[in-house]
């Protein structure tokens, strides 16, 4: 790592410390981050998500006492700080205790009222990366949102949507459902086989070893025989040449 890169990371981490949460200390962690080879972008990368998540523990329980207005905002600049630092675990984790912030904070103030698009995009995005028990709940955040709203006249264009609606956010649920459950299956089968792997190793180490001393003994009694007939063929041609001719 250059000693420019090192001046920046440092720079990054005290204005981080002094929290100022502003567009110039994401500049800065832009910049630190553009035009680097991957192998030096992958270790600049596991520094920053290293600090930055021990710092933002600290972020969040000093700002418990603040006002929803700047809860959101530090949250609004953590998201972005992760997700310019390629931890998208973090990003989510972020995103989602700033959407169910704001939904408990809601019914006081509308500005902070989240859609059940929030909700669905949310859900998206964690099902892309994988967090599918986060994408369930997002679903079901989102029906229980948009059917807060309730449905409208049967007859209605209006009502054939929110149907649809419904229908698309239940989909994307039982996506992230069967996705957990074939997760878990995968990792109890991988556990299993990890188990039965070492449960067996000693018999198929014996197994093995059983084998090359069966191959070693076979090739050893081909070489004798090998031996024994160059010895017989060569005993043959030594009698026909010492023999005489007997047609003199």
């Amino acid at each position: 790592m250059s000693i420019r890169v090192e001046e920046q990371i440092s720079i990054f981490r005290t204005q981080l410390q002094l929290r100022r949460f502003n567009d110039g200390t994401l500049k800065i962690l832009e910049s630190i981050l553009v035009s680097k080879d991957v192998r030096s972008l992958l270790e600049i990368r596991s520094i920053l998500k290293d600090f930055m998540r021990r710092e933002f523990l600290c972020i969040i329980r000093e700002i418990a006492d603040q006002s929803v207005e700047h809860k959101l905002s530090v949250l609004e600049f953590l998201v972005r700080a992760f997700a310019l630092a390629g931890d998208i675990e973090s990003c989510l984790a972020l995103r989602y205790e700033a959407l169910v912030l704001r939904e408990l904070r809601s019914p006081g103030n509308q500005l902070v009222q989240v859609s059940y698009r929030e909700w669905m995009t949310f859900a998206e995005h964690s099902l892309d990366n994988g967090f599918y028990p986060i994408a369930r709940k997002a679903c079901e955040s989102a029906l229980s949102c948009f059917e807060m709203n309730g449905i409208n006249d049967p007859q209605s264009n209006d009502y054939l949507e929110n149907i649809e609606v419904i229908g698309k956010i239940k989909r994307l649920k039982d996506v992230a459902v069967a996705s957990s459950a074939s997760r878990s299956v995968q990792a109890q089968a991988a556990e299993y086989l990890k188990k039965k792997a070492v449960e067996t190793s000693p018999i198929k180490f014996s197994a093995c070893k059983e084998a090359r001393c069966s191959a070693s003994s076979l090739f050893r009694d081909g070489m004798k025989k090998r031996n024994v007939r160059k010895l017989q063929d060569h005993r043959s041609i030594n009698r026909i040449i010492s023999e005489p001719d007997s047609t003199q």
